[in-house]
């Protein structure tokens, strides 16, 4: 692809490949287990046409792309296709860009005016029997989980008024609920919470709204078994800004940070605001969950600023990726106390994209896996992602007591994030799959996935499926079992 600028958001691992593909019978080194049996949704987002303006958060607007790598029968197969978005159909029938600016319809050229902005291109997200493709600025877009074909945007059958849902959302395990929010709800720079709740059956059943203390970039929330925990960090928008041309996000380090503590089937005016402290923030929340005593932990991916590189420099923020101090932070509050403050443990090192069993999803948790950088590391890592530095470390974290297990990659290799397959064996933590990138020269990388055993990372995976087709860097992805998509086959048919 030709027309690019070259600048971080797209060259290295981050250079567009614009292409869909489809491939069976990919080469296998080790044993699948048999437990892995279903499909691997990544959400690899790809811009099919070259920006027509400067932004330095383009990164973020790339076209979704939806990948699927399929496991049966001990084979594996493999194929990714373009998220027909309102947007990209009407770029692909144009031939070029038309919107401009990251989240800022007031760049856009005349011809995108009224049209649905999003790419859809952050998580794919399965529940009752439907596929997902979501990013944070918009609503869904629902794909057949067979064909990849996008079957259009979705609103819950009609129920749904925010006009935007989380990317991030959560699945009570004994419920099979689905607790979702969207912010900016009420449109572009508002103040407004959406917060609804999704049966088991797909069906929406409560759509709330209320107002958060400033218009701030909410990428995740948690849930425990009674309450919904809404965090609000000092990443601003202001639709000023966005008319006058600006960045959608700014942060300020001066702005203190909140924790909205809603009781998960109360009323919004029930909501209760913790303080927290000033200029932090945090993309991706591990867990949360209640104690003995009625207090709730937040775990969070904690940093005194915000981690995107564009977004510092943009708010004048003159701090480098190493002076973040990055850190697995647990907040903890009582929401039945009258303090409205907030106490900060440190439970773990810098890293990102978290990633515990379903099964304990709201509940107390032993231990845990995350992505981080090797301290050891004798040069510098692959260059990728939106933070322009790929992870290559996977980390078991045991909450117990016990040491850390890690899972190490030489230079020139980086861990995409990864998703648990749980294990019907009694005792078994299940297995963790994740592509791997290998950098082979300047411009060239090969990948892989890689099945581990999540009890014993260090051990190294079990098996290595290679993927023939370049991929750029994973947002998030998702296991879906191939009992659950012939169930939704057979409940459709």
């Amino acid at each position: 692809m030709t027309g690019f600028p070259q600048d971080p958001n797209y060259i290295g691992l981050n250079t567009p490949l614009g292409t869909e593909f489809d491939f069976t019978a990919l080469p296998v080194e080790g044993t699948i287990p048999p437990e892995v049996t279903g499909t691997f949704f990544r959400a690899v987002p790809d811009p099919a046409f070259a920006p027509f303006m400067e932004d330095a958060a383009a990164i973020l607007s790339a076209d979704g792309m939806v990948s699927a790598i399929r496991f049966g029968d001990g084979t594996a197969s493999a194929a990714a296709r373009y998220v027909a978005t309102q947007r990209h159909q009407a770029e692909v029938a144009a031939g070029h860009a038309l919107f401009g600016k990251y989240r800022n319809p007031f760049t856009d050229k005349p011809e995108a005016t009224g049209l649905d902005r999003t790419v859809a291109n952050t998580t794919p997200v399965w529940h009752a029997g439907k596929l997902l493709m979501t990013k944070e600025d918009g609503r869904p877009y629902r794909v057949d989980p067979t064909t990849l074909e996008t079957l259009g945007r979705y609103d819950f059958g009609g129920l749904l008024r925010s006009e935007t849902m989380t990317a991030h959302v959560r699945i009570d395990p004994d419920t099979g609920e689905m607790f979702v929010f969207g912010y900016e709800a009420a449109g572009l720079a508002t103040r407004t919470i959406a917060y609804f709740i999704i049966d088991r059956d797909g069906a929406l059943t409560s759509e709330q709204w209320f107002e958060a203390p400033y218009c701030a970039m909410m990428h995740d929330f948690t849930i425990t078994q009674n309450y919904a925990l809404f965090p609000i960090y000092p990443t601003t928008c202001e639709l000023d800004r966005l008319k006058a041309g600006g960045e959608h996000w700014l942060h300020d380090q001066s702005v203190d940070s909140w924790l909205g503590v809603l009781p998960r089937y109360g009323d919004v005016s029930e909501i209760r605001w913790f303080r927290g402290p000033a200029g932090v923030s945090c993309y991706h929340m591990m867990n949360a969950f209640e104690d003995a005593d009625g207090l709730i932990h937040f775990d969070q991916c904690l940093s005194d600023s915000n981690a995107f590189p564009f977004i510092r420099a943009a708010s004048g923020i003159a701090l480098e990726q190493w002076e973040l101090n990055g850190r697995l932070a647990r907040w903890t509050v009582d929401p039945k106390g009258s303090a409205d403050t907030i106490a900060e443990t440190v439970i773990g090192p810098p890293g990102d994209f978290p990633v515990i069993p379903a099964a304990v999803q709201g509940r107390p948790y032993t231990h845990a896996w995350m992505l981080t950088m090797n301290p050891e590391r004798r040069g510098p890592p692959v260059f990728g992602g939106p933070v322009g530095a790929m992870f290559d470390v996977l980390l078991r974290l045991d909450f117990t007591g016990a040491q850390p297990r890690a899972l190490a990659l030489p230079m020139g290799s980086c861990f995409n994030e990864p998703v648990h397959v749980p294990s019907a064996q009694s005792g078994h933590e299940g297995w963790l799959l994740t592509v791997v990138d290998h950098q082979t020269g300047p411009d060239s990388f090969v990948h892989e996935c890689w099945i581990i055993a999540a009890a014993q990372p260090e051990a190294g995976p079990v098996a290595k499926v290679t993927l023939p087709h370049r991929t750029r860097p994973q947002v998030h992805g998702w296991w879906v079992s191939a009992a659950q998509i012939a169930a939704a086959k057979a409940e459709a048919a």
